[in-house]
């Protein structure tokens, strides 16, 4: 038996509680952006996925409008860092509603390297960083999807295997339903079949 649910029906919190649970496991957009006034702001972003590969296009959602959509809107720049394992506490702190003008990177205490293509800083313990120009933003209701054409990235020597980045190495955390968050866990591996390889469904085998 199925549950019916009506978003029509439905408050605005309860319904993005059972999105937000349901759709996942989300990666984290780990976005580093920099004010007008030159304060650097840090925020987990877990609506996030890539939109193009040519041109390279990466994708997140603000729900709200929070510093880091304000910042992005200000300056048209802003960095992906990849979220590792290693840095759960802090990146749950990042995010913490600080006050405008607050710099996340010194109230969590996560160290930060300069960026080569834009202003916003790296964060200097995190495996991936894509650097981005605003490409375009696109307001839905009471959320904005921001699209970053990646200018640059920079990928941690330790993560790479054969010079490419191994999940098992760069560790990823993803956010569930509630106040839930997940590691890698297991990897299964398939390839793609091709049509002239296609010998019926795979429990017909």
């Amino acid at each position: 038996m199925r549950i019916d649910f009506d978003p029509a029906a439905m408050s605005r919190n309860e319904f993005y509680r059972l999105l937000t649970a349901t759709v996942v496991p989300r990666p984290i957009a780990w976005v580093s952006t920099t004010s007008a006034d030159g304060t650097h702001n840090l925020a987990p972003h877990s609506f996030f996925t890539i939109a193009s590969v040519a041109p390279p296009v990466v994708q997140f959602t603000s729900v709200g409008r929070k510093d880091t959509l304000r910042n992005v809107e200000a300056t048209g720049q802003f960095v992906v860092n990849l979220a590792p394992e290693g840095l759960f506490e802090q990146i749950n702190d990042t995010g913490t509603d600080f006050p405008h003008g607050v710099s996340e990177f010194e109230a969590a205490g996560v160290g930060a390297e300069p960026s080569l293509r834009v202003k916003p800083l790296r964060v200097q313990g995190s495996p991936v960083a894509l650097e981005c120009e605003v490409h375009t933003t696109l307001g839905i209701g009471d959320a904005t999807v921001v699209f970053g054409r990646v200018v640059h990235a920079v990928v941690s020597q330790e993560v790479l295997v054969d010079g490419h980045p191994e999940i098992s190495r760069m560790k990823p955390l993803s956010r569930l339903g509630k106040d839930e968050w997940g590691t890698v866990g297991d990897v299964r591996e398939i390839s793609r079949i091709r049509h002239a390889d296609w010998r019926g469904p795979a429990g017909d085998r």
